[in-house]
Formats: structure tokens, C-alpha cells, sequence
């Protein structure tokens, strides 16, 4: 039971989209992480470092402060916590993070290359998924490259050489704005392998993220 367990939602959440990113072959093996919001607004429910997916029960998913600080016994909280706590410290509005190795992105993280608005999709995360320079995993280094090119402006970025970070009002959120940035470099992949892509215009971009932002039964 989680009822009697500290924050046992955001824990519960953080083993659940985890394992979603397996599923959607957004990772292999233990790599990548999740974090959410916890509902006190102070606490990050965060992966553990190196527990495959399967066994993440929401007892073993550590408790982090905004500034990083571990506030659990147990296990240790994924190397990559300074990425997710530098991005809750500077949104508001975000409420969880997803980071994810999935192929395609990846493809253009190691390339270098952002992600075009060559499919309407990208306006979930913005008028393109933009590339974080490189520096070593899991350092503070990393994590402000990365919140200074998402800005407000962006709900995803990848990282050079090395994967795919997305962020939104819950994990299932991020999750979802992780899946839509994998299709879109797989469709950008496939188009500039046979042509030249048409890229959508700026404005039309703004307008789409503006529909996105009410879209769906609420």
C-alpha cells in the first residue's frame, strides 16, 4: 500500500512511466530516468540509479529536494537528478521529466541536429526540438546546458551525443511529449533519406502549439 508511504503517488508514478518507457522502446536496459513533482511542490520523486524498470517499487524510489539533497535512506537517486531538479527550479509549470535514449532522437543528438518542424507533431514540444551542447552525463554542467536551451520556451531538448530530455505538467505528460519527439525524428529521418523535407513556417507552428494546449477532454 502506498497510503502510509511518503509522496506514494509520485513514487508510484515515477516506476510506472519508467516501465512505460521500456515498453515504448524509449530505452534499453536501465537507462534513462523519471522524476515527478511531488504534491508539496519542494520534493522530486526520482529513479533510482541502475534498478531495472521491473523492480521500481514506489518504496525504492528515492525523495530529492529542489537543490538536489537526497531526503531518503535506501537506494540512490539516478545520477542524472542535478537535469531534473535544475529544470524544476526554473518552470513551474513543470511537474515531471522524462529523459530517454529512443533511437531516432538520438540519432540527431549524436549528429548535433535539431529536430525540424517537419511534421505538425513538433509543436508539442515546440517550433523544434533543439540540441543541448555536450557535456558528461549526470553533471551540473549538463543539467544547465540543458535548462538554458529549453528555456520556457521548449517542452523538450536533446542532448548532444547522447539522448532525449522532455518535460510536462505530470510524468505521464513528459512521457507523452517524449513518444511524440521520437516519432517526429523517425518521420524527419525517413523524409530527408528520400527528399528534402517541407519544414512548416514559424507562425504556423505558434498556432498549432496554441491548439495543442487545449486539446483533449478535460
Amino acid at each position: 500500500m502506498t497510503d502510509d508511504l511518503p509522496h506514494g503517488t509520485a513514487r508510484t508514478t515515477v516506476g510506472d512511466v519508467g516501465r512505460e518507457l521500456l515498453e515504448r522502446e524509449l530505452t534499453t536496459g536501465t537507462g534513462g530516468n523519471v522524476s515527478h513533482r511531488c504534491a508539496d511542490g519542494e520534493t522530486v520523486a526520482v529513479s533510482p540509479s541502475g534498478v531495472p524498470y521491473g523492480d521500481v517499487t514506489p518504496e525504492r524510489v528515492p525523495l530529492v529536494t529542489l537543490d538536489g539533497e537526497q531526503v531518503t535512506g535506501g537506494l540512490d537517486a539516478s545520477s542524472e537528478t542535478p537535469i531534473h531538479t535544475a529544470l524544476y527550479r526554473r518552470r513551474d509549470d513543470v511537474g515531471g521529466v522524462v529523459h530517454t535514449h529512443s533511437p531516432y532522437a538520438s540519432t540527431f543528438a549524436t549528429l548535433g541536429e535539431s529536430i525540424p518542424a517537419s511534421h505538425y507533431l513538433i509543436a508539442v514540444a515546440g517550433d523544434e526540438v533543439p540540441v543541448a551542447g555536450y557535456a558528461r552525463p549526470g553533471s551540473e554542467e549538463l543539467a544547465e546546458l540543458a535548462a538554458e536551451t529549453m528555456g520556457a520556451d521548449y517542452d523538450a531538448c536533446l542532448l548532444q551525443n547522447h539522448g532525449t530530455l522532455a518535460v510536462g505538467e505530470t510524468a505521464e505528460a513528459a512521457l507523452e511529449v517524449a513518444s511524440m519527439v521520437e516519432y517526429c525524428a523517425r518521420i524527419h529521418y525517413q523524409a530527408i533519406s528520400v527528399g528534402e523535407p517541407i519544414v512548416l513556417p514559424d507562425e504556423e507552428v505558434a498556432h498549432l502549439r496554441s491548439m495543442f494546449e487545449g486539446y483533449g477532454q478535460r
